[in-house]
C-alpha cells in the first residue's frame, strides 16, 4: 500500500532547514520550511584555544559558528550525535567522534577518554543551552570550558501563516527552544490534529501541556530516526 503524502512543517533554523527538507521530500512528503528560530552570531568573540585538548559540539549550529571564526581544524572533536558529527566533518575537522545520544551520553563518552586528554574540553555553543555539558563533564573529572558564540532568537509568524502551518500533518522539532516557541504559538492557534515529532525527549518536553495530536520522539536522537516517525505515527 502506498504511503499517504503528508505535509511536514520544518521548524529548524537555516541552513539546516533546507537539508531536512530535502530528506523529507525524498520520503515522498511535502516539506514546508517555516523556521521558528534564527541563529544570530555574537559580535567580537575571541577564541582562546590555549590549553584546550578537544572541542565538544552539541549542535550543528555550534559547529558552524565556531568554524566561521576559527581556522582550527586539527583539534579533536566530540559530537553529541550523527548530524553534528557530519557537520563537523563537512567543516573540515578530521578526528570526530559521535556519542549518538544526548548531553549526558556525550559527557560520559568524553569522560571515558579523559586519560587521553591533555587539557580542557571547550564547548562552543549558544547563549541558552539545552543542557549543562560543562557541568556534566566536570562530574566525570574532565576540565571543561564554555564558549558562547551565538544566540537563537524566536521568529514571529504572522497570523495567516501560523493558521496554515498548524494544519500540517506533523511538525519537526530539533531543539527544546523551538518547542518552546511552538508551545506559545499553538495557544493562539490551536492545533489538535498536529503531531509534534521531536529529536529527543528533551526536545518535546516544553510541549507537555500543549494540545496536540501527539508528542513523539525516537529512541535515538538522530535525524534519520526522527524522519522515520513521519510514517510510523501517521
Amino acid at each position: 500500500m502506498a504511503r499517504r503524502r503528508q505535509k511536514i512543517w520544518i521548524t529548524r533554523a537555516q541552513p539546516g532547514a533546507d537539508a531536512t527538507a530535502e530528506r523529507v521530500r525524498a520520503l515522498g512528503h511535502e516539506a514546508v520550511i517555516a523556521p521558528l528560530l534564527m541563529v544570530h552570531a555574537l559580535p567580537d568573540v575571541q577564541i582562546d584555544l590555549h590549553g584546550v585538548a578537544a572541542l565538544a559540539f552539541t549542535s550543528a549550529n555550534g559547529v558552524r559558528a565556531f568554524s566561521d571564526i576559527s581556522p582550527e581544524r586539527a583539534i579533536r572533536v566530540f559530537a553529541v550525535g550523527a548530524a553534528t558529527a557530519q557537520a563537523a566533518r563537512a567543516a573540515g575537522f578530521k578526528l570526530v567522534l559521535s556519542a549518538d545520544g544526548d548531553v549526558e551520553a556525550l559527557a560520559e563518552g568524553i569522560g571515558q577518554r579523559r586519560g587521553e586528554l591533555r587539557g580542557a574540553v571547550l564547548h562552543p555553543g549558544a547563549v541558552d543551552l539545552a543542557g549543562d555539558l560543562a557541568g556534566a563533564l566536570e562530574k566525570h573529572g574532565v576540565e571543561a570550558r564554555r564558549l558562547t558564540l551565538y544566540e537563537t532568537l524566536p521568529l514571529k509568524l504572522d497570523a495567516e501563516a501560523a493558521s496554515q502551518l498548524v494544519t500540517s500533518d506533523a511538525v519537526l522539532l530539533h531543539s527544546p527552544r523551538a518547542a518552546q516557541v511552538l508551545a506559545a504559538l499553538v495557544k493562539a492557534h490551536p492545533a489538535p490534529k498536529l503531531r509534534a515529532l521531536g529529536l529527543s525527549k528533551a526536545v518535546v518536553k516544553p510541549l507537555a501541556r500543549a494540545k496536540l495530536a501527539a508528542r513523539v520522539f525516537p529512541s535515538m536522537p538522530l535525524e534519520g530516526a526522527l524522519l522515520n516517525l513521519i510514517d510510523r505515527t501517521s
